[in-house]
């Protein structure tokens, strides 16, 4: 063996680190570490006694007996699973590494309950109606945002379609009947998106400016035209009968989650529909991989005979269906009446579930349940009084920073996502 080949073989290995995965690991490590030093001041600081989760609500027809718990020792073990999984997700990537940050959120929200709800009378309600509630409109939102995202289209005026969608869904329900409502609030939603992608396509508008401004102008033409109802015909244009959940016979008796999930209204239903049909329609059809295609790279898309704009069009205009619903839900779904900013900021949330949900229909749709859960969860714990409602009232934002920041890791949007296409 010649000298080169010795000194060659003898010479230690040289490990690459990559940047972003030591940043990943840091961050996720400071997140562990800061909830695991929470969960032991949390322990430390748990009453003695039981915690009770009440697996039905008053309403349901097949009632469970409360479950019943030690919350000092439940405390203790959730302190285990947050430091012992929390120390695997820091070397831990992929869908492993999301699926482990998944339970130690779910041990941590245990310790967290333990902490609440030790020596309080109310039991722990279960959380999967008032989730589902909170997490319809955002959903439908996330999809009208996944759909022209694909596209290379920014929708940030998915709160003007939840206005616009409102509106028109409470006056049309009220002439016209209820389920009139939701063809309503669909057709205004596809009135924002077409102005969305007129601007956006056509004149080639920055597209962050194009939505905050149809936002702003939602906002301004549903005010002024529930301005323009007198006082005596509120009743005759802005009153529509609720939409009344519907149970579907076997699925409803489910324990625990058919009440829940399978006592709805129409609206959730069409919701349920709503997310598979989006996803078939991205990843299973020739126009899913077109729409796909030109919101990566148009210019090929446009050198195989693909016609961009026409594309981005379609899809926009089918994200307004899906937002028009969501708004639909504020007004028919659930509050009955439109009033002035009835939808209180919800869609720039189901935006914040799009990008945490990376850019899927899938992947949006947890992310919303993650928003509706958390939504629910404060309004829970507003009842026990042990936490200023200000803090309650940031739990929903600052878990999701932490969850995108932590476990959800980099995201990367389409590449060609609010970038114009000029055909050479």
């Amino acid at each position: 063996m010649s000298t080169l080949e010795a000194t060659t073989a003898d010479a230690p290995a040289v490990v690459v680190r990559n940047p972003v995965e030591t940043r990943r690991r840091i961050r996720v490590g400071v997140i562990v570490g800061i909830s695991t030093l929470l969960m032991l001041w949390m322990l430390l600081t748990t009453k003695g006694g039981d915690v009770s989760f009440a697996p039905t609500s008053p309403f349901d027809e097949n009632q469970l007996s409360p479950i019943t718990f030690p919350a000092q020792q439940t405390a203790l073990i959730s302190l285990i699973i947050v430091a012992a999984l929390g120390l695997a997700c820091v070397f831990t990537r992929g869908a492993v590494g999301v699926a482990l940050g998944f339970l130690v959120g779910v041990a941590f929200l245990l310790g967290f309950l333990c902490w609440a709800y030790a020596g309080q009378p109310l039991p722990i309600t279960n959380p999967l109606k008032g989730t589902l509630s909170y997490a319809t409109p955002l959903i439908f939102g996330a999809l009208a945002g996944a759909l022209g995202e694909r596209a290379g289209v920014i929708n940030i005026a998915i709160e003007g379609q939840f206005l616009a969608g409102a509106f028109a869904a409470s006056v049309s329900a009220t002439v016209f009947g209820n389920y009139m409502g939701l063809i309503g609030g669909a057709a205004a939603g596809v009135l924002i998106a077409a102005l969305l992608a007129l601007f956006a396509i056509r004149y080639l508008v920055n597209q962050i400016v194009l939505g905050v401004v149809l936002v702003v102008f939602a906002g301004g033409i549903t005010s002024f035209l529930l301005d323009q109802i007198p006082q005596t015909k509120q009743l005759t244009l802005n009153n529509p009968v609720v939409l009344q959940p519907k149970a579907i016979p076997g699925l409803s008796n489910i324990p625990v989650v058919g009440p829940a999930l399978f006592t709805q209204t129409v609206l959730v239903y069409i919701m349920y529909a709503s997310v598979v049909l989006v996803t078939f329609l991205l990843f299973e059809t020739k126009w899913g991989l077109r729409v796909r295609a030109v919101g990566e790279h148009p210019t090929a898309a446009d050198t195989v005979g693909i016609k961009v704009r026409w594309v981005r069009w379609q899809a926009v205009l089918l994200g307004g269906v899906f937002a028009g619903l969501g708004g639909a839900f504020f007004t028919v779904g659930t509050n009955g009446a439109f009033d002035k900013d009835i939808s209180a900021g919800n869609g720039f949330i189901a935006l914040a579930a799009l990008i945490m949900g990376r850019w899927h229909p899938i992947g949006a749709t947890l992310a919303a349940l993650f928003f509706g859960f958390v939504f629910q969860m404060q309004n829970q714990l507003q009842l026990l009084q042990r936490i200023p409602s200000e803090l309650l009232g940031m739990t929903p934002y600052i878990a999701t920073v932490i969850a995108v920041a932590g476990f959800v890791g980099r995201v990367r949007p389409p590449a060609a996502d609010g970038e114009p296409y000029v055909k050479g």
